[in-house]
């Protein structure tokens, strides 16, 4: 049977030695036909000798490893599903996660104790999967997979309780997609990396698949390394890549960066997290311009793009939604926000997730019939631009008053002095709540300087009564702020 959803199939069909993926260190690549086949010999494996078939999940607990690429070549041609975990996690939640998908299966590089986990499933050598490159087998036909079939379980971190497994369907991959290479102008001939790690929809969905089903080439990073990744955007001349602002923060303090030209890159596409002004004008100044955007595990992830043209005169934006994408801003009564008016933000269309693996409540919680609930506070202006306030999970009350954190943070950033920025609410015998700011600076700053600079910069009501100035801020494995170890290890003991 033909299977349309079997991008691998017709890319080795066109151009069978087309690089698909090549590994950063060790300079290991697989073509467009090693993975066609390496896809149909493992499937008929997995089949035969572990009874893995449409429907069944197959964990991966790993770090970035060409390997799963031809994992997700066997998800496309028969159906199973692929439930990527984040390695870091401890065995007691890797148990928890395992056992909540009911995996048959599961492929890892060493990386976890395996013999300590306690669940039913059985684990494979990664590698192990280098061995079915080249070996010629029948591909296995499925004739019931369909688009609304699942291809990735991604579980999302909850803020209490078992994280979240979305459903992450074929008819997904293609409209993300559709969505991505539409806006960013991505094709045949595209030539970039990825660095973000592929237990998250960041590294699978952003760019890899996109380009993937583009039939252009990934070269794959373990993790991030910034000397590395720069050395990579020349040598290979990359046409345009994907990082968090942490990434290109650390690109720009390089003792290399100011004499390596970069010019290659179209653009660079942004996400995470908000953008500062001063980093993006660095890279403008470079001749790179900044492509912004917005997406969620559960939906896309690539739903908006703010054009290079206006990173300045929309500083803040997410921009607009890609061409596939609906989006609408719900006020505190449930209508539909006038502009400039915040609200929470609702995404339609055919990149939404159907829901949450066995879980009813959470799904019926995080849709209103087509649209899912983001649970992010925003609004659109009047000429049509999203700005995403903060999480309404981040946002507190500061005498009556609704406080944005991610608001605060970005006037704090517009001091030249402040590197880093975080505000977490905490509570006030006054106010009923008011935010705290933690702060890296480059240079000494007072307490003084910083708190005018605030006050010239946002109403009184949203300045933090409390700075403190740390090393570092807490990241997690993406690059975001982590601001549950922030609360964790700071706010304790701080005096109201």
């Amino acid at each position: 049977m033909n299977n349309t959803l079997d991008w691998f199939r017709k890319w080795a069909d066109y151009q069978p030695d087309k690089t698909a993926v090549k590994d950063a260190m060790s300079g290991r690549s697989l073509s467009y036909g090693d993975i066609d086949t390496a896809g149909n010999a493992l499937a008929a494996h997995l089949r035969e000798n572990h009874g893995i078939v449409m429907g069944d999940r197959v964990a991966i607990v790993a770090e970035n490893h060409l390997a799963q690429v031809i994992l997700f070549a066997v998800a496309q041609k028969t159906g199973i599903i692929l439930v990527p975990i984040n390695f870091r996690l401890a065995p007691r939640e890797i148990e928890v996660l395992l056992t909540d998908s009911e995996c048959k299966l599961a492929y890892t590089d060493g990386c976890v104790p395996t013999k300590e986990l306690k669940v039913d499933t059985v684990f494979k050598d990664l590698a192990s999967v280098y061995g079915f490159v080249r070996k010629e087998a029948p591909a296995v036909a499925e004739p019931e997979l369909t688009e609304n079939a699942p291809v990735f379980i991604l579980y999302t971190s909850g803020t209490t309780g078992l994280p979240k497994g979305a459903l992450y369907t074929h008819k997904m991959l293609f409209w993300n997609s559709i969505n991505t290479t539409q806006s960013l102008s991505i094709n045949n001939d595209t030539v970039t990396l990825n660095c973000m790690p592929l237990f998250h929809t960041g590294g699978w969905n952003v760019l890899l698949t996109p380009v993937l089903h583009r039939g252009g080439t990934i070269i794959l990073f373990k993790k991030f390394d910034a000397l590395a990744v720069l050395n990579c955007i020349v040598e290979e001349k990359l046409d345009l890549f994907m990082a968090v602002p942490t990434m290109l923060k650390m690109m720009t303090e390089l003792p290399e960066f100011d004499t390596t030209d970069i010019g290659c890159l179209n653009y660079i596409v942004v996400g995470g997290e908000s953008m500062p002004l001063k980093l993006i004008a660095i890279f403008h100044c470079k001749k790179v311009p900044i492509r912004q955007g917005y997406g969620l595990t559960e939906v896309g992830p690539n739903l908006t793009s703010l054009h290079q043209n206006d990173a300045e005169r929309k500083q803040g934006s997410i921009g607009k939604p890609n061409f596939y994408v609906d989006v609408k801003i719900l006020d505190e009564s449930g209508e539909t926000a006038e502009p400039d008016v915040p609200g929470e933000i609702l995404i339609g269309g055919p990149m939404v997730t159907p829901g949450y693996w066995q879980n009813e409540a959470a799904t019926h919680r995080a849709k209103q019939g087509r649209w899912l609930c983001t649970g992010d506070i925003g609004k659109i202006d009047a000429e049509g631009f999203i700005y995403v306030l903060d999480r309404k999970k981040n946002m507190y009350i500061s005498g009556g008053e609704n406080v944005y954190p991610a608001e605060v943070e970005r006037a704090l950033l517009a001091h030249p002095n402040v590197k880093e920025a975080v505000v977490i609410a905490a509570p006030h015998e006054k106010w009923g709540e008011c935010g705290i700011a933690f702060l890296v600076s480059g240079t000494k700053i007072s307490e003084k300087d910083i708190k005018g600079h605030c006050l010239e910069n946002l109403a009184k009501f949203k300045v933090p009564f409390q700075f403190h100035f740390l090393d570092k801020i807490p990241k997690g494995d993406t690059g975001k702020i982590d601001r549950k170890k922030i609360q964790r290890d700071y706010l304790k003991g701080i005096p109201d």
